[in-house]
């Protein structure tokens, strides 16, 4: 083949190119449109030559072809002088084609197919035509280079490229030198480059354009404006720039946001906008101001604080700015000779903060109204100041002194304000007088029905007698005082009985208060001592009559005792009294003590209030919060406690009636009584510490558990209700609010009698123990007996019939006694013989059982001794627990017989069908699931129930016969 016939054949290739990645060029022949000037060896019979060709896209291109016929000559091809620039390596890309050999009518043993491309530094543009000498020394070979398409005739057309790395280098630029060898190739184009990593910004750092220098260049950047870089040392952050033009790799430091400033996207820091602060450094955004708080300018830090608002040193930036706090309301001061007690009210305004607390300022005022502070000696406690209990108790004050003592509250920001803090003052005035007791009462005067006493003033140093209290007994009932007041050191008792005699008290009260009971005098109503003989001997003689037929009636009484006691119960003695079994003590009515407080020390044990950590509230009660918390002594195991509180403000009865229910509690020791674990009150608000139990109120818990409840775990229920039961009847105590509301359980089902509110002591030697209420207070009637209801009677065989009503609603999971009846209508029904029915599922002899509770004769109820043993003999057989019957014949008329299930045909909605049926909690469910109309309603099933959220069995049947019943009804008017 002709040489030019090689060339043309090679300028008529298509040229591809190869898009490269960041980089900077240095030389590209493409771009050249003269000639290129480049040296060729030997000179004087030269095989390279340039021509012209017109590239892929039709420009014309300089190109150099060489097809030596000779295979043992070299002959070199070199470029002038390259500039390197700031380059240490440098990439060449050859584009260029090869002719295969075999092709060529040549000596194929010379002809090659590949060439060598060397380069060459210098600092200065040297080069001559010999010089440097055209060998590989001083050259430096970079790459012999083969093709990978080869040309033929008739074959594809493809030219190829290569890249090859040149370095390094040192000097200010190199040459370029194509060796070819016995190959036939053509030059389509040269270019020269070197890469270098693009100028970045990442995570807030900006870098420069690096080039590398070597295999992994380190680059110095900065922190975009408004950040600075992070960590406890800042450094400015660094990055690694690779060889090959790519950063590796995230910065060494990370640059953040300032205070002030947040991030937008990942390379720019924008200042907080009007309203908005950020306090610190980082990737957070801004906030928005706290509550009474706003910034003057953008890019602030914090927000400042409105006009009479601030924020404490310890508070951070994002904390709402507050107010000191409004004045302590209602100081309650209580004075025990020299000893003053300080109660308060909350303030009416907190402050917008938690942290409230209170201090006592104590100062002395003088007989010419000069006031200074109180001495050293003068002490409280707990504490004068950060008080965060509302009392305060003052020791060590002087007698008849007028002192002023203010109540401050202070918060958080009492010291930042500029004004001065709020408070409330009050003046009392101590005293050591405690009156004198009354002594030397004598009778006066005395009639069949009263008498009249007097007695001498006591003298009184300071003050002067206000009024005289005076109560007095019957002989043998000294548990059963009346008090009447005098303005005068005399008084006349009236309403008394014939020839009788009264223990008598009496006690004076001046501005310090009442002092103490005098001595017991006894005095006797006409006819006494007096009389006259005549009078004393047809007494006498009446007297003998009247016991000789007294032995002979008591006689005859006791053998038909003796004959009727085998078959009553044991408990009850000749006065109708429930027996105190050996060993076995007498409940004690706290308020027979003159002092409350006393009963209060007798009964319940004080704990410390440090000892107590409240959780949470799990309720309210009628003196205050119930609240869950845990209690640990020092030297036992820390358990659960459920506290009672008591609210602000309370009066001195309420507080008395409050405590009164601790000294109830801590009379019983029984494991079906809540136990009480003590009181506290030392400090304030006062607290009534007894055990936690976990299920809380048996009805709300049975009703919560509908239906998962066999019999004998009910029986189980009842029997350890009646137990407790019976353990205050035999301490002579009366509930009198006996209600499943008032049982609570704990997590081993076992039930507590609880709420000791309402009851009263019952009289041991009374022959009617009863408890007459003269306040008329409200009685819960589904629960009462009709001659509580009535007469206001309570006994413990009221609380039997209150405990048949509990029955009833543990075999019903707490339905309702009565259900949606009046309280007159109850009260009517019962009056008439009306009775509940038996609950679905109920025993027959339990229902039985209820029914002997609600007999009207209250001598005809069973004790709970007997109903324990009733219930006992059910637990050891439980197939009598299978019988089921209706209400018993004669007491259960069918007024009140067991209602049906309300049928779907009388509810406008599937709500209102739910409500009646007490199925409301799941009211949403039925709507989230698609049942929003009867007819669907009417073909569910039981997993449809399962898949809506019904799960408990009890409501599942519930639900489920219900809409049975409205398709029998449905057929009937059908079939009619």
């Amino acid at each position: 083949m002709e040489p030019w016939s090689v060339f043309t054949l090679l300028c008529c290739l298509s040229l591809t190119t190869l898009t490269a990645a960041e980089e900077e060029v240095v030389m590209n022949t493409k771009m050249e449109t003269s000639d290129l000037r480049w040296t060729t060896y030997p000179s004087t019979d030269p095989e390279w030559e340039e021509m012209s060709g017109l590239d892929e896209e039709g420009n014309s291109v300089r190109t150099f072809q060489a097809c030596p016929m000779d295979g043992s000559v070299s002959h070199w091809l070199r470029t002038r002088l390259i500039p390197r620039r700031s380059a240490s390596v440098v990439y060449v890309e050859i584009r260029f084609t090869v002719m295969e050999c075999s092709y060529l009518h040549t000596n194929t043993r010379t002809c090659k197919e590949t060439f060598n491309l060397y380069y060459y530094q210098s600092d200065e543009d040297m080069a001559t035509s010999t010089h440097p000498a055209w060998m590989e020394n001083p050259y430096t070979k970079v790459d012999t280079v083969a093709a990978d398409f080869l040309l033929r005739r008739g074959g594809e057309r493809k030219s190829n490229v290569k890249t090859l790395r040149v370095g390094p280098i040192s000097k200010r630029g190199f040459y370029l030198a194509f060796q070819a060898q016995g190959v036939c190739m053509a030059l389509l184009s040269v270019k020269v480059y070197f890469k270098k990593c693009p100028a970045l910004t990442h995570t807030f750092s900006s870098f420069p354009e690096t080039v590398p220098h070597s295999l992994v260049q380190q680059a110095n950047g900065v922190c975009v404006p408004n950040s600075a870089p992070s960590g406890l040392v800042p450094r400015p952050p660094t990055m690694l720039c690779g060889e090959d033009g790519q950063w590796v790799g995230p910065p060494s430091t990370s640059c953040v946001c300032k205070a002030g400033y947040e991030p937008v996207d990942t390379d720019r820091c924008r200042a907080c906008g009007a309203g908005q602060y950020k306090s610190s450094m980082g990737p957070s955004v801004c906030r928005v101001c706290p509550m009474n708080s706003n910034t003057h300018s953008v890019g602030a830090v914090s927000c400042s604080c409105r006009p009479g608002y601030y924020r404490a040193p310890t508070d951070p930036p994002d904390t709402a700015c507050s107010k000191p706090p409004s004045a302590p309301r209602n100081i309650v001061p209580q004075v025990n000779d020299t000893m003053v007690t300080l109660e308060w009210s909350e303030p009416l305004d907190r402050g917008e903060r938690a942290d409230l607390s209170y201090a006592v300022e104590c100062v002395r005022c003088g007989s010419g109204r000069v006031c200074v502070p109180c001495a050293e000696s003068v002490s409280y406690r707990p504490a004068q100041s950060g008080l965060t209990a509302r009392r305060v108790v003052i020791h060590g004050l002087r007698p008849h002194t007028q002192y002023t003592f203010t109540i401050i509250a202070i918060n958080g920001v009492t010291d930042t304000s500029n004004t001065p803090p709020a408070t409330s003052a009050i003046n009392i005035t101590t005293s050591t007088d405690v009156p004198v007791p009354v002594s030397g009462i004598r009778r006066t005067k005395a009639s069949e029905a009263s008498l009249t006493l007097s007695w001498p003033v006591p003298a009184q140093p300071h003050y002067t007698i206000l009024d005289y209290e005076i109560r007095y007994c019957l002989q043998g009932e000294d548990e059963v005082w009346q008090y009447i007041s005098s303005k005068v050191n005399s008084v006349v008792l009236n309403d008394l009985s014939r020839a009788s005699q009264y223990r008598v008290q009496v006690r004076a009260r001046t501005r310090a208060g009442y002092g103490h009971f005098s001595n017991t005098a006894t005095f006797s109503t006409l006819p006494d001592g007096m009389e006259s003989h005549t009078r004393l001997i047809v007494t006498g003689v009446l007297v003998g009559a009247g016991l000789l037929i007294l032995i002979t009636v008591v006689a005859v009484a006791v053998f038909c005792f003796r004959k009727h006691s085998r078959l009553r119960d044991s408990e009850l003695d000749k006065s109708g009294q429930y027996l105190m079994s050996q060993g076995v003590k007498v409940y004690i009515d706290p308020f027979t003590y003159e002092d409350p407080n006393e009963a209060v020390r007798e009964f319940a044990k004080e704990i410390d209030v440090s000892f107590v950590k409240i959780e949470e509230v799990i309720g309210a009660g009628e003196f205050g919060e119930v609240c869950r918390g845990r209690l640990r002594i020092p030297g036992k195991k820390e358990n659960y406690v459920a506290i009672k509180t008591l609210k602000g403000g309370y009066t001195d009865k309420q507080r008395r009636d409050f405590l009164s229910e601790a000294s109830i509690m801590g009379q019983f020791q029984h494991p079906n009584i809540i136990h009480l674990e003590g009181v506290i009150t030392a400090s304030c608000p006062a607290m009534i510490l007894t055990e936690y139990m976990e299920n809380g109120a048996l009805d709300s818990f049975l009703r919560l558990n509908d239906g998962q409840f066999t019999p004998i775990q009910l029986v189980g229920m009842l029997r350890g209700i009646a137990s407790g039961m019976k353990y205050l009847a035999e301490m002579s105590y009366v509930h009198r609010d006996l209600a499943a509301r008032n049982i609570l359980v704990n997590s081993n089902l076992v039930c507590k009698v609880s709420d000791f509110g309402l009851s009263r002591f019952l009289t041991e030697n009374s022959s009617d123990p009863t408890y007459t209420s003269s306040l008329g207070g409200k009685i819960p009637i589904r629960w009462t007996a009709p001659e509580a209801i009535a007469f206001r009677k309570f006994t413990s065989a009221s609380d039997v019939w209150s405990y048949g009503i509990v029955m009833w609603e543990v075999m019903s999971f707490g339905e309702r006694p009565y259900w949606d009846m009046s309280n007159q209508d109850v009260i009517n029904a019962i009056e008439q013989d009306y009775r509940l029915p038996p609950p679905p599922e109920c025993p027959a002899p339990l229902h039985q059982l209820m029914l002997d509770c609600w007999q009207r004769d209250r001598s005809s109820r069973p004790r709970f001794s007997h109903i324990v043993s009733a219930l006992d003999k059910l637990i050891r057989n439980p197939a009598s627990l299978k019988l089921t019957g209706q209400s018993h014949d004669g007491l259960s008329p069918p007024l009140l017989d067991q209602r049906p299930p309300p049928p779907l045909s009388q509810c406008g909605s599937v709500g209102e069908w739910l409500r009646l049926i007490k199925m409301e909690r799941y009211e949403e469910n039925f709507i989230q699931a698609g049942f929003t109309s009867f007819e669907l309603v009417a073909q569910i099933s039981t997993e449809d129930l399962l898949r809506i959220g019904v799960t408990l069995a009890g409501h599942q049947k519930k639900i489920l016969s219900s809409i049975q019943t409205m398709r029998v009804q449905s057929k009937n008017s059908l079939r009619y």
